[in-house]
């Protein structure tokens, strides 16, 4: 992910700061190893794919293990992050936010999510619409579409398909840490600068770009 970290993941190492656009993935400045965390779907022998509310539910009580949040190493100029074992084949991270940065705006493809705060507090940024899926440079988007969160630490929220937000830690001295989960696993994430009402597609970054 060279300096970022998925969409669903806040940016790499030496994440830009709110409103630059970082790539998706985990930091790429990652000290940490990798973690496993379980969280099996459905009952012993019987596998179903993860909804909503399985993400939700995985991500805020893998939020809540603080022996795991405290493991992740925190780095002042970018963040960074491990992977971990999300419920029914679902792609998962534990990401550490410096203050100040952010992913930028982005978008998940077909996949659905889930994000929790573990530590500090972080502010979402969304739009009410969707996107189209290809055929597009700019688009100017119509009054009434943005809607904004705070969650701080044990709050979570989960989001569907073709989901359009940004991420931030807007502390000034407090790093944030976080969990995210995503399923099917993130095909690609598009990433977006926005000037006004003005949305522009500037990347499409895939799973080789922040593995």
């Amino acid at each position: 992910m060279s300096s970022t970290a998925p969409a669903h993941l806040p940016n790499p190492a030496g994440a830009p700061a709110p409103g630059s656009l970082p790539s998706p993935g985990p930091a790429p400045v990652s000290t940490a190893s990798t973690a496993v965390v379980s969280g099996a779907v459905g009952p012993p022998g019987v596998s179903r794919r993860p909804t909503e509310a399985d993400l939700l539910d995985f991500v805020r009580r893998t939020a809540a293990d603080r022996a795991l949040v405290d493991s992740l190493p925190l780095d002042p100029e970018g963040r960074t992050w491990v992977r971990l074992d999300g419920p029914g084949g679902s792609e998962a991270w534990l990401i550490g936010w410096p203050p100040g940065t952010g992913t930028g705006w982005h978008d998940h493809a077909e996949s659905l999510g889930a994000f929790a705060t573990a530590h500090g507090t972080l502010t979402e940024n969304a739009l009410a619409v969707r996107l189209p899926a290809t055929g597009w440079k700019t688009l100017e988007l119509a009054d009434g579409l943005d809607r904004s969160r705070r969650l701080p630490e044990g709050g979570g929220r989960a989001f569907g398909r073709h989901h359009v937000h940004e991420v931030l830690n807007e502390s000034s001295d407090t790093h944030a840490v976080s969990v995210h989960a995503y399923y099917p696993p993130l095909p690609l994430i598009r990433r977006f600068s926005r000037t006004g009402a003005v949305l522009r597609l500037e990347q499409v970054e895939r799973p080789e770009d922040w593995q």
